[in-house]
């Protein structure tokens, strides 16, 4: 089951990030079709935020035919993602692992490195349209 956590701050709206979280649990293959979100209460409880918040995120998510929510049941995964082959995606996210130990040990910080994937993904971006 995923675990929600929050980043204050980040300018991204609580509910967004909530979203953002099951989109990306569900294109690294951590959530399934038939698996279960947690309850409201227990997302409400655990990250200390306003009911409605996750109730915005559970519909958004309805809303795009990622989960279906069964009255009495619970909130389940319905639709997938597109995701790379599982081999694939474990390759990469430990060549992801050793790349950022190597960056926090030259001293970056999280906004460094945030800095640098998205100045990547831009060059990247800029090569696909030139």
């Amino acid at each position: 089951m995923i675990e929600f956590y929050l980043q204050r701050g980040n300018g991204v709206a609580t509910y967004m990030q909530l979203v953002q979280q099951v989109r990306h649990a569900l294109r690294v293959g951590m959530l399934q079709p038939g698996d279960q979100l947690p309850t409201a209460k227990d997302v409400v409880t655990s990250l200390a935020i306003n009911p409605n918040t996750v109730l915005k995120a559970y519909r958004e998510l309805e809303h795009a035919g990622l989960v279906q929510t069964r009255p009495g049941l619970g909130t389940f995964i319905v639709g997938e993602l597109p995701a790379p082959p599982l081999r694939e995606l474990h390759a990469l996210s430990r060549r992801l692992r050793q790349w950022l130990d190597a960056a926090y040990a030259a001293g970056l910080e999280d906004e460094d490195v945030d800095a640098l994937i998205a100045t990547a993904r831009q060059q990247l971006a800029s090569e696909d349209i030139a």
